[in-house]
């Protein structure tokens, strides 16, 4: 945990030791994500997360000072888990890895869930709203670093802006599983995955890597 996450987090009140006072904690955390994601964060209070636990409110405050503490305990260890994924390059079939990872990232919001909250989240929490950015920052940093890599071994266009690029599949990642509100249709992520890879790759270079990864097969055998 990050010196950041863990000033958004605070320091609880008690964090307890015997197992049954840890399967409280842990139920008030279930709770508290499932009336979240059900009602929103505004409308959730610490009194209805302490009565779905099963527990007074008063055992609440055992355990958290307020409900932003109990989220923020949810969301510290799931931020990287928000962000969109870090794309392979130089791989045999780059459309069909980005759309394996981009399918992954879909699966792990869905069960999340806790993504539904960053809107409200990010209108009403500045410190939140920059540790998100920063994650953000970082992600962006490493894509631009494959890219990077790959554009000095000749696998990307000449005469495009590595930032550019860069910015544009994170938004054409991160909002991939938006499409359905969008226009109305799921996201197909092999189609997602393609628009990618034909914005970074000459259709030559596919045909290359291809060939490369027969040859390794081949070698191998």
């Amino acid at each position: 945990m990050s010196d950041r996450e863990d000033h958004l987090v605070g320091e609880f009140p008690i964090l307890p030791k015997q197992e049954r006072a840890q399967q409280k904690r842990e139920s008030l955390l279930k709770s508290g994500h499932a009336l979240f994601i059900m009602k929103g964060y505004e409308h959730t209070t610490a009194k209805e997360i302490a009565a779905n636990a099963g527990v007074a409110t008063g055992t609440f405050y055992r355990y958290f000072s307020d409900k932003r503490q109990l989220l923020m305990a949810l969301l510290e260890d799931q931020i990287e888990l928000l962000m969109p994924p870090e794309p392979k390059w130089g791989v045999r079939d780059p459309e069909s890895t980005l759309a394996g990872l981009l399918e992954a990232y879909d699966r792990r919001l869905k069960v999340l869930g806790l993504q539904r909250l960053l809107p409200e989240l990010l209108a009403k929490d500045s410190e939140f709203a920059e540790v998100l950015a920063a994650g953000k920052r970082k992600i962006y940093d490493r894509i631009l670093f494959g890219i990077r890599k790959a554009y000095d071994h000749g696998l990307i266009w000449k005469d495009i802006d590595l930032n550019t690029v860069t910015w544009a599949m994170m938004i054409l990642a991160e909002n991939a599983p938006e499409k359905m509100k969008q226009c109305g249709k799921q996201a197909d992520y092999r189609e997602v995955a393609k628009v990618i890879c034909r914005m970074i790759f000459p259709p030559d270079v596919i045909k290359k890597l291809q060939t490369e990864a027969d040859e390794k097969e081949d070698n191998i055998k």
